[in-house]
């Protein structure tokens, strides 16, 4: 019998030898985020990228998000620790039929949403996340038509809050779009006292019921500054994490989808777990990689939303 390997204990010191950072989003499993340098959602994460000053950059997290590492740091080595952690919302929007997209709206300023691929983003003039979405729209310029890109749902939110009339890409998030109103509903009845925050990739069904809406990072930071002392959480699990980590007296109810689960949790997310981040920062691969053209290509639009973001 092989003896077990202590994951956690190997990977800090593989972390030391190679000087790596490791980056993780919310939504990845609890013990993956417990041994990350910095745990965040996708615009926290952008910036700690940006800034690192580390050799190897390790991304728990999914494939657009260590494309977007890498796009930020050509001379780093950027390790993801499952390529096939996609993402719903990419992988609906090919880079063929965008650009055809596009092409049907000729002078249009295009705003594409951070969860994208490397060819979307480099047909854009800026990116957005869910935390910064709605202040960047309102810095785009008055007279030109705004196209948005991939996230119908956020799309219509930040339609709402800007006033801007935008051409919307039709998708949408797996995790999001299928939560329950109605089991939504149920649980408001069961629990009054509880308020409800929800991510603004839900559908609009849904977000008419959330006493606050916001990005993953906005929805922590409210529930643990509310007096309040038991929450409806309505998007994926993973930030029940932190949630609980930064306020333990209070109570988190993960908001079911419409198909049968206790919470909801992305799969794709899912993929990376402390076997498989040990085994890339050991063997060094999968590494992300990209043509120069294509990262610079996408560099400036992703660089214009951290200057608009400042």
């Amino acid at each position: 019998m092989g003896t077990e390997v202590d994951y956690a204990r190997e990977i800090q010191e593989l972390k030391r030898s190679m000087n790596a950072v490791i980056l993780a989003h919310y939504y990845q499993e609890s013990e993956v985020q417990d041994l990350a340098d910095f745990v965040g959602d996708s615009l926290a994460l952008a910036q700690a990228a940006a800034a690192t000053k580390a050799d190897v950059i390790v991304f728990c997290g999914v494939h657009f998000m260590a494309e977007t590492a890498k796009i930020l740091n050509p001379a780093r080595q950027v390790l993801l620790p499952d390529l096939k952690a996609g993402c719903s919302l990419s992988d609906r929007c090919p880079p063929g039929a965008f650009k055809a997209f596009k092409e049907k709206h000729p002078g249009a300023f295009v705003v594409s949403y951070v969860n994208s691929s490397a060819a979307v983003k480099a047909m854009s003039d800026v990116i957005v996340t869910s935390s910064n979405a709605v202040k960047i729209v309102n810095q785009v310029p008055k007279d030109r038509q705004v196209l948005f890109a991939p996230d119908q749902h956020l799309g219509r939110y930040v339609m709402k809050q800007t006033g801007r009339d935008m051409v919307l890409w039709p998708g949408s998030c797996i995790v999001h779009e299928i939560f329950s109103e109605k089991r939504l509903v149920q649980l408001k009845v069961e629990h009054p006292e509880a308020e409800v925050v929800a991510h603004p990739e839900c559908e609009a069904a849904v977000l008419r019921h959330a006493d606050f809406i916001g990005s993953t990072k906005a929805l922590l930071d409210y529930v643990l500054k509310s007096p309040k002392e038991k929450f409806i959480v309505v998007t994926e699990a993973g930030i029940l994490h932190q949630m609980k980590k930064g306020a333990p007296d209070k109570t988190f109810i993960p908001a079911p989808p419409d198909n049968g689960c206790a919470c909801n949790e992305c799969p794709y997310m899912r993929l990376n777990t402390l076997e498989k981040l040990w085994r890339c920062m050991k063997d060094r691969t999968p590494e992300l990689v990209m043509p120069e053209e294509l990262r610079e290509a996408a560099r400036a639009p992703l660089q214009r939303m951290l200057e608009w973001s400042a």
